[in-house]
């Protein structure tokens, strides 16, 4: 049992991206990574598949290719694929951008993660499962109705899974990775100040330097995973830790 596995939604870009790196760079570990767009960097380490997240019967029928059976010592899974979606107050909100964003922020992890258990849940391996939420999920946000409540949604999910679960190799984690310098950023600055009232604010964090880089926030992850043991609530926030 010398390889670990790594299971990783959302890799093609940003903090997803990072996180993937991070994890190449030991080479015990195996990813297995899942986005629309596939890099095709050809490392011998590195599957991709590329898979829309908002369309729930694809993903369906790719799950049993997801979770390979060998003889890892540790698995984790990651799902971190999201999308901040259409930021509209309530009662604007279009209901074609609501189901994608409720299939790829809360659907999908949720299916992931039911689909991780029951595959490994005779392995000897230790087991996580890392779901990223948000610090919206606990706090409302004008113009991000969908955003705050799928966050919400897959913060209680884990919760959930973590109460049920009766097995010690197993650890479940609903992480928020504060403000990160991504795309997702960007578009947040992009939207209309009239449909997000803090938009200034935001502006604010990307000329002030108050963003994390995706590099910082994905060490952050990895040293909470690599040491769970020090970390024993379900919800877990990476401003909440330092790095040694």
């Amino acid at each position: 049992m010398s390889k670990s596995l790594l299971i990783l939604t959302g890799h093609s870009q940003g903090l997803g991206r990072a996180i993937m790196d991070t994890y190449l760079q030991k080479d015990d570990f195996e990813v297995i990574a899942i986005s629309r767009t596939v890099l095709g960097l050809g490392n011998p380490n590195l599957t991709e598949h590329s898979i829309d997240l908002g369309d729930l019967e694809v993903l369906e029928n790719e799950l049993p290719k997801l979770f390979p059976t060998a003889d890892y010592k540790e698995i984790i899974m990651i799902n971190n694929a999201g999308w901040i979606g259409e930021i509209k107050p309530v009662g604007s909100m279009q209901v074609k951008h609501m189901r994608i964003q409720v299939n790829v922020n809360l659907l999908a992890p949720m299916y992931l993660t039911s689909a991780f258990v029951d595959a490994y849940k005779d392995s000897s391996a230790k087991k996580i499962i890392c779901n990223i939420s948000s610090g919206a999920a606990s706090k409302p946000v004008e113009g991000w109705g969908g955003y705050c409540s799928t966050k919400a949604a897959i913060a209680m999910f884990t919760q959930v899974a973590a109460k049920e679960n009766k097995d010690p190799l197993f650890r479940f984690f609903s992480l928020a990775p504060g403000i990160v310098d991504t795309a997702m950023q960007d578009e947040i600055r992009q939207s209309d100040e009239l449909d997000f009232p803090q938009i200034e604010r935001f502006k604010n964090y990307k000329e002030d330097g108050e963003l994390s880089s995706p590099e910082q926030v994905a060490a952050k992850i990895c040293y909470m995973l690599g040491n769970e043991s020090k970390f024993q609530d379900v919800i877990q926030d990476v401003r909440n830790f330092d790095l040694p």
